[in-house]
């Protein structure tokens, strides 16, 4: 069975806007893209993207996002779901981002991201550095 993992938007963007991510990380995305893991992106995250393409605060856009799921089937779109939406609100200490770690909750799936509010949360587990 594969290792699997859920993408949080900074991460995403970083490994597609080509800057320097910890090795570990790096690593991680080449695998899914080598298809030897998998990696979901939460249906939120689109949407935060386009937000911040359109604000011109990211150098990608969601046709590259679209593109890069497209060349790598092991990074995979994540719907939003009744149950998505139910495991979200079942996490108290994160105020921010809770649908991304709702995904992750509910995919009982680690999150990649550097977001220290996530990684401090007692409901998900992460890796970053």
């Amino acid at each position: 069975m594969k290792t699997k993992y859920v993408t949080d938007t900074m991460a995403i963007v970083i490994r597609l806007e080509k800057r320097k991510l910890p090795a570990k990380v790096k690593q991680l995305f080449e695998k899914a893209e080598h298809g030897e893991m998998e990696i979901y992106i939460p249906a939120i995250v689109f949407a935060e993207l386009g937000y911040l393409s359109e604000k011109g605060k990211i150098d990608i856009n969601l046709d590259n996002v679209k593109n890069y799921c497209n060349k790598y089937p092991s990074i995979k779109e994540k719907e939003t779901t009744l149950n998505t939406i139910i495991n979200t609100f079942q996490i108290s200490d994160i105020p921010d981002d809770r649908i991304i770690a709702g995904t992750a909750l509910e995919l009982n799936h680690p999150i990649i991201t550097n977001d220290t509010v996530i990684a401090n949360s007692r409901f998900v587990t992460t890796i970053w550095g």
